[in-house]
């Protein structure tokens, strides 16, 4: 009888733990989605202010063009964009691939269509690595492909 309630305890307490691990692990990826998603709502409102706001000082922004060279620039240059438009110009479609996460690390994979006033422009994948700093999830780190033929990869 005490074997049965110790193993009953001992079993508990692992099924405690492990769910406990795995709510705090959605959590965690749900405040890493938000920030992509805020990147992309300031997008498609063409508001400068909520780009800007998701990325890291640091942050490096890149595009591997078609011939594999790489296209970089800066997220104020984004921002800058962004003040040209009007709300609704631009909206990039995304899906969640995978999400990777190690204590204050996390990268994120994005496929996604763009259009611009409501025509497909192109479509690819996005692939953000983001840290957390001061509580919050910023982008560091953002490469991404673009492509007409979104059937081929």
């Amino acid at each position: 009888m005490v074997f049965r309630t110790l193993v009953f305890r001992f079993l508990l307490g692992v099924v405690l733990v492990v769910s406990t691990q795995s709510a705090m692990a959605q959590t965690t990826q749900d405040s890493i989605k938000q920030t992509v998603d805020r990147m992309f709502l300031g997008m498609k409102n063409a508001d400068s202010a909520m780009v800007v706001g998701v990325f890291h000082p640091s942050a490096v922004l890149q595009t591997i063009v078609g011939d594999g060279s790489i296209r970089t620039q800066g997220y104020t240059e984004m921002g800058a964009v962004m003040k040209k438009l009007k709300a609704g110009q631009l909206d990039e479609r995304i899906t969640y691939g995978s999400i990777q996460v190690d204590g204050n690390l996390a990268s994120v994979w994005t496929p996604y269509r763009l259009y611009f006033d409501g025509n497909f422009m192109h479509c690819g994948a996005n692939s953000f690595q983001l840290v957390r700093t001061n509580g919050a999830w910023k982008i560091v780190h953002l490469i991404d492909t673009r492509r007409k033929d979104c059937d081929k990869q």
